[in-house]
């Protein structure tokens, strides 16, 4: 497998100054990461998405580290005016960038439930027949520049493992499946490892993530502290410090012959820089560990 870490996991740092959203590039490559994935985008001021994203991938070029995928946001429920066939055209953009860059995979979002005020019946069953048409839709424009498209476990509505595997299953396109946040799970109250198991099959990228947890029975931890659907407490942590099974969520991966890239998505308290490079020491050496 190859280790590669997400823009996203430098973003406090980016976000206050101390490192520009190019600079992440060299950073990546200096820390020892295989690959480099790009969440969404920073347009500096004068640029252009287009023009910037160019940038970013002769950067990597020249530093030497390849780009590996596209991480974005979609809604086919709530997005482009709540109409799911204009998100579509949205995103044929988003598919452009991607094919700049020069990535072989492109994440979107696909919704995060309802709009308010939506009166009819609000299950995922009844979301998941517009779902399946946007994914597909988009996924088949991809597949013309050469870029799978996957669903991430993300955003509350979609982010149960069943769920995820009725939408790629409805979808049923070899060109659409799953990135799998081994953390993102804990956000609704699910087992990691039981989760990943489930979703091994359908896996093109992994994002590894760990997160602190506490019952909803206790009381509220405080500050960096998140709520789950189901009332638990969730925040982020170093690879490798908090509560996820990431090995037993490793060992799902390597029985169904996942051997692409595990990307650490950071989003705990600690210094980012300390943060990433410690769950980028551990990661490895849980990899070590169970092949032997």
């Amino acid at each position: 497998m190859k280790i590669g870490v997400s823009s996203y996991s430098f973003s406090k740092l980016v976000r206050n100054g101390a490192m520009k959203q190019i600079e992440i590039i060299g950073k990546a490559k200096e820390m020892g990461f295989d690959v480099l994935e790009f969440s969404t985008i920073n347009v500096p001021e004068g640029d252009t998405l287009e023009a910037f994203a160019g940038k970013l991938r002769e950067e990597a070029g020249r530093v030497g580290i390849p780009l590996v995928n596209y991480t974005i946001g979609a809604d086919f429920l709530r997005g482009s005016g709540n109409d799911w066939k204009a998100e579509v055209e949205r995103l044929k953009n988003e598919i452009k960038i991607a094919a700049i860059l020069g990535v072989p995979g492109m994440r979107h979002d696909v919704t995060g439930g309802f709009p308010a005020g939506y009166k009819g019946a609000k299950g995922f069953d009844d979301a998941l027949p517009t779902l399946i048409k946007g994914c597909k839709a988009v996924t088949e424009i991809a597949a013309e520049h050469g870029i799978k498209t996957m669903v991430e476990n993300h955003g509350y509505f979609c982010q149960d493992s069943v769920r995820v595997e009725k939408l790629i299953n409805g979808v049923n396109h070899s060109n659409f499946g799953a990135l799998i946040d081994i953390g993102n799970f804990i956000c609704v109250d699910e087992d990691p490892g039981v989760a990943v198991g489930r979703l091994a099959p359908y896996v093109f990228h992994v994002h590894a993530k760990d997160f602190h947890l506490k019952s909803g029975n206790a009381p509220f931890p405080g500050q960096g502290w998140n709520v789950s659907r189901g009332g638990n407490f969730w925040r982020g942590a170093v690879i490798g410090h908090g509560d996820v099974a990431i090995l037993q969520c490793l060992r799902s991966l390597l029985r169904v012959g996942y051997d692409g890239v595990l990307s650490i998505e950071f989003e705990g308290m600690e210094d980012p820089l300390t943060g990433i490079g410690i769950g980028l020491e551990n990661l490895r050496r849980f990899l070590a560990e169970i092949k032997g």
